[in-house]
């Protein structure tokens, strides 16, 4: 089974579906049905299961994810995104699962150029949330440069029973050796598993990026079979970067560990 965590939905109905005023980019490709679109795209790449990811162009609006979930399909799930710095956001995230309980994880993005969101993660509007949406059963997803790995350690000590996600490797593009060093680090909670996507971040030989294949490795081996998931990019790049580990694992890591964290039926 394969499993993606990494796709935005984007609709061309800007009227029903208005840009968030304090949006990060727009986006250049919409869709008229950015739902239907996804599915055929699915299928052509053989993703049997996916989470939405809620982008930052529509902020703390779940509107679109929301209309997508309700139209049925149960090999979806999706994430939620709301601003730490908001003092009311704990509250907007618990009616957002109470109204789609397939909403399934809380995303904190941070990594220079990326400041908007938090200033720390000793914040305490970032532990409020954090603190909810370990409450409410979600996983803590972490979009964060590796400058802000180490600020990280104390809210993982803090919620064990918490999975934590880290996207696309880590960002290691938007950080130095030392700071990615901490990155590495995080492996040593057994709660957090990392993502193998963003390949394209940090380098430029497409399509299967193998001038960083050690340095996927190193991080692969940091982790393990049992806390690496395929996020996004092409199937493609387990089975190249990872080549030599059993296929039980690359099992594992195509979308067998999500599936396990995200409780999701093996029959749908």
């Amino acid at each position: 089974m394969i499993v993606e965590w990494n796709h935005h939905l984007f609709s061309s109905d800007t009227v029903g579906y208005p840009w968030h005023p304090r949006a990060t980019y727009i986006p250049q490709e919409t869709h008229d049905d950015p739902l239907a679109h996804y599915l055929h795209t699915m299928d052509e790449r053989g993703v049997d299961r996916a989470v939405i990811v809620q982008p930052e162009p529509y902020g703390d609006d779940h509107t679109l994810v929301l209309d997508a979930h309700a139209r049925g399909p149960e090999r979806l799930r999706a994430t939620a995104l709301f601003y730490p710095k908001d003092s009311d956001a704990p509250r907007k995230l618990e009616e957002l699962v109470k109204c789609e309980p397939r909403i399934m994880a809380m995303r904190f993005h941070a990594h220079r150029g990326k400041e908007m969101y938090l200033d720390n993660f000793s914040d305490a509007g970032v532990r409020a949330l954090w603190e909810k949406a370990a409450a409410l059963g979600l996983i803590i997803e972490l979009h964060i440069g590796p400058n802000y790995a180490a600020q990280t350690r104390d809210l993982i000590t803090a919620f064990p029973e918490t999975t934590v996600l880290i996207d696309h490797l880590g960002e290691p593009a938007y950080g130095t050796i030392p700071e990615y060093a901490e990155v590495l680090a995080l492996a040593d909670f057994p709660n957090v598993v990392m993502k193998l996507s963003g390949l394209d971040h940090i380098a430029g030989d497409a399509p299967l990026y193998l001038s960083v294949r050690r340095f996927v490795r190193q991080v692969a081996d940091a982790f393990g079979p049992a806390r690496l998931a395929w996020g996004g990019g092409s199937p493609a790049w387990v089975r190249t970067h990872l080549s030599d580990w059993p296929e039980a694992d690359v099992t594992h890591v195509l979308g067998g560990n999500l599936v396990r964290l995200l409780r999701w039926p093996e029959a749908l």
